[in-house]
């Protein structure tokens, strides 16, 4: 009888401890996350793991948009201005992948030989579990 309570307690002991595993999570990015831009929009990408059993993440974004004259000249106040996109991105095998874009727009048009140029982008991912990771 002892024998079987000592068996017992091991394999409670082990399920207790995979339990723990498999609900517990380590979030974090996997390599550093993409930051490219296409003419007014601007796309940030990457990968999140470590995430266990949570069902999906969300995934947010912003950045200063401004236009630059050829001279490399900033803009004056009007011709800046904040874009931000985000999402909901499944979790598959503790793992998710997102893509977010966001377009900025201009009035007066910031054409060429104008160019926009983006700074202070930010990132930041949430889970219903509380996780919370930023970038940069």
């Amino acid at each position: 009888m002892t024998r079987n309570l000592r068996i017992a307690a091991a394999v409670f002991a082990a399920l207790a401890v995979t339990v723990t595993l498999t609900f517990a999570g380590n979030a974090h990015f996997v390599g550093t996350p993409s930051i490219s831009i296409s003419g007014t929009t601007v796309t940030v990408s990457g990968k999140v793991a470590g995430l266990g059993n949570i069902p999906q993440i969300h995934a947010v974004f912003t950045a200063d948009a401004q236009c630059v004259n050829p001279g490399s000249n900033k803009p004056k106040a009007a011709n800046k201005q904040s874009v931000g996109g985000g999402g909901d991105f499944p979790v598959q095998n503790g793992k998710a992948n997102f893509s977010i874009s966001g377009t900025a727009t201009f009035q007066p048009d910031c054409t060429p030989p104008m160019s926009v140029e983006f700074s202070n982008v930010q990132l930041t991912v949430t889970a219903d579990d509380g996780t919370f990771l930023t970038f940069p």
